[in-house]
């Protein structure tokens, strides 16, 4: 038997059960992953909790839980070359993440772990990095930019604002106040988002933007004068305002983690992982992150 993190009705953490279940095993053209760490995002406890979101990403109860992981093959299926038992890898298996083994095909949303990169930062990297990588590639962000990110001490926005830095770019981040201090470390002057942002904005010559959170960011820039085609959002909806676009990590440019992770070895990004719980705390983990008032990315481990 095999453990796994599952619901049987939609809501908050309350749902969420860890379970033995049958252990899984790799197929021909795929590999199974001894999972060591899962990383969290909104959309893992946005899906448990809303029908409509479960919809929408096809999935139906019961379900297991969770996108991110990180981990070692440990079984190999036939035709499958790419990997081999005993490599360290971390990708994504939408609502299956947070278990003890998991199962994917190859190729698929699977990635080498280099060595210098733990297991709790590797499983916060595929949705947030890819996320982070389309939504700055989305506005063509270069060097001489100033660019707004919104939400940029969420999980996204951590990878967003090191990586518009990398690009030499100037960043401004909305945020809390509470967060200013942990924005600065990451190399973006902090600005309190709501009503007045494009007025608290307008005398740094904003040239670009990303919303991580909703749409204010993406107005703001808008009533700046910023292109709509210079401005894109990440949750806004497939048809954000005034033409702006939207995207998400399925439309990251092909080797985006693989330029991350190589970020990450030469000490020029960091991923805070603001905590680390065991599967045994699941409810615990997901209420702190769905919380909205951690920085950093919230990590499980198995």
């Amino acid at each position: 038997m095999s453990r796994a993190v599952v619901y049987e009705e939609f809501g908050g953490p309350e749902v969420l059960e860890l379970r033995e279940v049958p252990e899984p095993h790799a197929g021909p053209g795929e590999v199974r992953v001894r999972v060591a760490a899962a990383g969290l995002n909104p959309m893992d406890w946005g899906i448990a909790a809303r029908p409509e979101a479960a919809a929408q990403f096809g999935i139906t109860l019961p379900s297991g839980f969770g996108y991110d992981f990180a981990g070692v093959v440990d079984e190999v299926g036939p035709g499958v070359t790419a990997f081999a038992a005993g490599d360290r890898v971390h990708g994504g298996a939408l609502g299956r993440a947070v278990a003890d083994h998991v199962v994917v095909e190859v190729p698929g949303a699977l990635f080498p772990t280099p060595d210098g990169i733990s297991d709790e930062v590797a499983s916060t990297l595929p949705v947030a990095g890819s996320s982070a990588a389309a939504a700055l590639a989305a506005i063509g962000l270069r060097a001489g930019d100033t660019v707004l990110i919104g939400g940029a001490a969420g999980g996204v926005g951590i990878f967003a604002v090191q990586l518009a830095k990398l690009a030499g770019a100037t960043v401004i981040g909305t945020a809390s106040e509470s967060t200013f201090g942990f924005l600065r470390e990451l190399g973006a002057e902090p600005v309190a988002y709501g009503p007045g942002l494009a007025d608290r904005v307008r005398a740094f010559g904003v040239t670009a933007a990303t919303d991580l959170f909703g749409t204010e960011t993406a107005e703001a820039a808008l009533a700046l004068g910023v292109p709509p085609e210079r401005i894109s959002t990440i949750a806004a909806g497939p048809i954000p305002p005034g033409g702006v676009r939207a995207t998400g990590g399925a439309d990251a440019e092909p080797g985006a983690l693989a330029r991350i992770t190589a970020a990450i070895v030469a000490g020029e990004l960091t991923v805070p992982v603001a905590a680390v719980f065991p599967v045994e705390k699941i409810r615990d983990a997901v209420a702190l992150q769905a919380g909205r008032h951690v920085h950093g990315k919230v990590v499980v481990t198995l």
